[in-house]
């Protein structure tokens, strides 16, 4: 049970930022997006990304291993994009 309120959650948060990213794609500007905010963001997620493969390895957190680098990978795509277009 605990395990599938930690996959929803995950993907829920997740899922959350693809807005951003649409908006980012569409506009090709990230003039309304500040850096600082979403690298720190990225960074807190990858110290917890180290948390959760502790976890894992030691037999429990799986859910969280997995949606925690779900989380991972959409940031490291939001921070991509909003480098790429910062200056449009």
């Amino acid at each position: 049970m605990f395990d599938f309120l930690q996959l929803l959650g995950g993907i829920i948060l997740s899922v959350g930022y693809i807005p951003q990213i649409i908006k980012l794609i569409k506009t090709k500007s990230a003039l309304d997006f500040n850096i600082k905010t979403f690298v720190m963001v990225w960074i807190g997620i990858f110290f917890m990304e180290i948390y959760a493969v502790n976890l894992a390895l030691g037999g429990n957190g799986s859910m969280y291993l997995v949606t925690n680098t779900m989380s991972l990978l959409v940031q490291s795509v939001l921070v991509a994009l909003i480098l790429k277009y910062r200056k449009g």
